[in-house]
């Protein structure tokens, strides 16, 4: 699969921005998928992560910071992910990464992204810029 994402912008402090991350090549595949962020000078950071699978048992795993103002979710194409960011901080500017690994399933997704995190995913997309200031 190829990743692309796209959404990102620049936003004041409190602002909202929706980022989408569109998954090509591989339909029939269910990905465990999940959004990174790497801001200059430091290391590439997990976000959130979910499954693509289209059932009910997928697990979720947001990061302490961005949990109540972030929400990923899948949309009805396959593999293809958003993330909506609201009440954005001056902290949340980075690049933002859509990442994906085959094989996980959804139960152990959310897990999955929290324990392996970036050594975790095998295919990344090329990310989107995301600016609060």
């Amino acid at each position: 699969v190829q990743l692309v994402e796209s959404g990102g912008g620049s936003v004041q402090p409190g602002g909202t921005l929706r980022l989408s991350c569109a998954g090509s090549g591989d339909s029939n595949s269910v990905y465990c998928m999940g959004w990174f962020r790497q801001a200059p000078g430091r290391k590439r950071e997990k976000v959130a992560g979910t499954s693509t699978a289209n059932d009910s048992g997928g697990s979720t795993y947001y990061v302490s910071s961005v949990k109540g103002r972030f929400t990923i979710s899948r949309g009805n194409a396959s593999n293809t992910l958003y993330l909506q960011m609201n009440n954005l901080k001056p902290e949340d500017s980075a690049m933002y990464y859509c990442a994906a690994q085959r094989g996980v399933s959804s139960g152990r997704c959310g897990n999955y992204f929290n324990v392996y995190g970036t050594r975790g995913f095998s295919v990344w997309g090329q990310g989107t810029q995301v600016t609060v200031s």
